[in-house]
């Protein structure tokens, strides 16, 4: 059942710009594979209905990797930034600041998952050779900066050695 939208989610929804994070994040739902990359993961995450704490969602996961890599966030600045920052948390699939967020812990223990199972390499190769099809190529940044870029197709003659 879909959660009611509340007077936040309108007022975000009607704002009048995006900024540059917004943008780079709607970008990125767009272009990342993140069915492909969910499948990687999915057989090395702990599964849901155990007895004790229950794992976040997978995907929410991800995502805030994701972020972490295209942001240069340690954990610690992850964890903030869902609390700071609406379209983080948005993007993430967290609705609000009172439900449940992740803590440090919860994502060094996913960083560390995916480092265990050598899928760090992996997932990037994936997300690399996705976006080159695409014509695309992920720029590295800060908070304010990151950005996907069209990259146009080389121009050094094919026939000619490096």
């Amino acid at each position: 059942m879909p959660r009611q939208a509340s007077f936040a989610d309108l007022d975000y929804t009607r704002k009048k710009r995006q900024t540059r994070r917004e943008v780079f994040l709607s970008e990125m739902e767009g272009v990342v594979p993140w069915s492909g990359l969910l499948s990687r993961i999915e057989p090395h995450y702990p599964k849901s209905g155990r007895r004790g704490r229950q794992p976040m969602p997978l995907a929410s996961m991800l995502r805030l990797y994701c972020m972490q890599n295209g942001f240069n966030l340690s954990d610690r600045q992850m964890v903030d930034a869902l609390y700071e920052i609406e379209s983080m948390r948005r993007f993430a699939g967290f609705s609000s600041v009172t439900g449940a967020l992740p803590d440090e812990t919860t994502i060094l223990n996913f960083r560390h998952l995916l480092e265990t199972h050598d899928l760090t390499t992996a997932l990037l190769d994936e997300i690399n050779v996705h976006l080159k099809a695409q014509g695309l190529l992920v720029s590295k940044g800060t908070m304010v900066d990151a950005a996907i870029i069209h990259a146009p197709s080389s121009t050094r003659n094919p026939g000619a050695g490096a």
